[in-house]
């Protein structure tokens, strides 16, 4: 006598045709992702290979004009030799050329702008990053340091003239010095205003990336605003707050336009701040479109090369004191 199946339990055969539509459809939809998988790996490998060689392509950039400046100002470095460097004499009348007063000038102007500007970028970062980070004012803030950024140099030259020339001759006058107006310290005041938002801007950046229950533990301890910012704030963030002053840094190295409408624009040697001078941006700025021999042209090159390598080394010293600030 045959026992009734129930139904409800039965097992479904394979030649059921629901069956099949079910193992079909799953068929489909692992092969439709094994072809997506397929598809991520293959653009994953597009990107990364288009990756490499944009950063091949900078470095080989960069070595280009690193070897372009050094054939190009070969014959200033057969005729004056390692003096071009301490050379104190420039005069392309008698083939004499000395770079010294030139690197020292961007040396002076650069350093004292970024000496200038550093208190007003942290306040700026701490203000925007810390205080107030969110609402009308904020944004508003934002917004002026990033166009301050956005200004052309040359409009920053005119308002120097205008405006910043002036009142450092008044302040000239008052301390006893020549009231020349024009020279060194117009023109780190102007570079000062001018690399403001690049280290305000990172530092703004990464004081709101500061982890907020480290704020809170420090407030819980009973600590006031200006110690969370002092003990915890600014420790956390010291690698980011000196890489802005880098950036900034490099941005005053090569700045030529605002700098050749203030600082006298003079060979000789700067005896003081307040003195006339020259930065190497500025001389070749000056004088490439005078120069009428190869030696003279050379030595022009040559000192857009000392610039790029004062750049470089520079750079080199502040990565190495962000990884010593980052280790600590």
């Amino acid at each position: 006598m045959e026992t009734p199946v129930d139904t409800k339990f039965a097992t479904p055969r394979i030649s059921d045709p629901g069956v099949v539509s079910l193992k079909q459809q799953g068929t489909v939809s692992n092969t439709k992702r094994i072809n997506r998988s397929f598809r991520q790996i293959r653009a994953e490998n597009v990107f990364r290979r288009t990756l490499i060689i944009v950063a091949l392509a900078m470095v080989v950039l960069v070595l280009g004009i690193f070897l372009t400046l050094i054939v190009q100002s070969t014959l200033s470095v057969k005729s004056s030799g390692v003096g071009y460097l301490w050379g104190k004499v420039w005069d392309p009348v008698r083939d004499i050329y000395g770079a010294y007063p030139f690197i020292l000038g961007t040396l002076l102007t650069s350093f004292l702008a970024l000496i200038i500007s550093i208190p007003f970028s942290f306040a700026v970062g701490v203000f925007l990053g810390e205080y107030y980070p969110k609402g009308w004012l904020s944004d508003l803030l934002k917004n002026t340091v990033e166009l301050i950024a956005a200004v052309p140099s040359v409009i920053y030259g005119f308002w120097a003239l205008a405006v910043l020339v002036p009142i450092v001759r008044t302040f000239e006058t008052k301390i006893g010095v020549e009231p020349v107006g024009l020279g060194i310290f117009s023109s780190s005041l102007i570079l000062a205003v001018m690399i403001i938002p690049y280290a305000a801007s990172l530092g703004r950046s990464m004081i709101q990336m500061v982890p907020a229950n480290l704020k809170e533990a420090a407030y819980s301890l009973g600590a006031t605003r200006w110690e969370v910012i002092r003990s915890v704030i600014f420790p956390y963030t010291k690698s980011g707050l000196f890489a802005g002053i880098l950036l900034s840094l490099g941005r005053a190295l090569g700045e030529t336009m605002a700098v050749t409408m203030v600082i006298g624009n003079t060979s000789l040697l700067p005896k003081s701040i307040f003195a006339p001078g020259n930065t190497m941006a500025s001389v070749i700025a000056n004088e490439f479109t005078e120069a009428d021999h190869p030696v003279y042209l050379s030595a022009l090159i040559e000192l857009g090369l000392v610039l790029f390598l004062v750049t470089v080394v520079i750079n080199m010293i502040g990565k190495r004191m962000i990884g010593r600030f980052t280790n600590e």
